[in-house]
Formats: C-alpha cells, sequence, structure tokens
C-alpha cells in the first residue's frame, strides 16, 4: 500500500522540478513583433527556443547566432535569446 503512494509521490516531484526548467513566456498583446511573416528565411530551428512555441512558418522575428539564423515568435523572445544565445543555441 505504502509503495503506490511513495512511487506518486516522487513522480511528481520529479515532474515539478522539471516544469520549473522551462521559461514561463506569457505572450500577451503588449509584446511586439513584426507586422508580417518572415518568408523566405532559413531557420535552424522549428520551435520558438523560449517559449517553444512552435515557428514554423510563423517566423515574425530572427536573430544570427555564429551564422545560424533562428527564427522566433515575438520581438520579445528573440531579445532574450540574445541575452544569453549558448544557453538556447542548438548544439
Amino acid at each position: 500500500m505504502k509503495s503506490p503512494i511513495i512511487l506518486t509521490a516522487l513522480l511528481s516531484i520529479s515532474l515539478l522540478s522539471c516544469a520549473k526548467e522551462t521559461p514561463q513566456v506569457k505572450h500577451s498583446s503588449h509584446m511586439s513583433s513584426s507586422a508580417k511573416n518572415i518568408e523566405n528565411v532559413q531557420v535552424v530551428n522549428e520551435e520558438d527556443p523560449i517559449c517553444h512555441m512552435k515557428t514554423a512558418g510563423l517566423t515574425k522575428d530572427t536573430a544570427v547566432y555564429k551564422n545560424k539564423t533562428y527564427g522566433f515568435c515575438s520581438s520579445y523572445c528573440k531579445d532574450e535569446f540574445k541575452k544569453s544565445p549558448e544557453k538556447y543555441a542548438q548544439k
């Protein structure tokens, strides 16, 4: 009887600790971006490295780091990336 309870508690703790590592970005109406989607630009990511929103086909802003172009859903996420790109850049 104690085994399932302990297992559940351990799984809950591990899930909560993993969730804290993901940055919590709240997209709101005051966040600015380009007026329209950027077209014909090859980016190395299919999702925004900051908020993990899918950006394939919806890229609004880009930044270049180590000769690779990264796409972002908003200027906020792009600015966060620029603060420490080595943390978010694909290896």
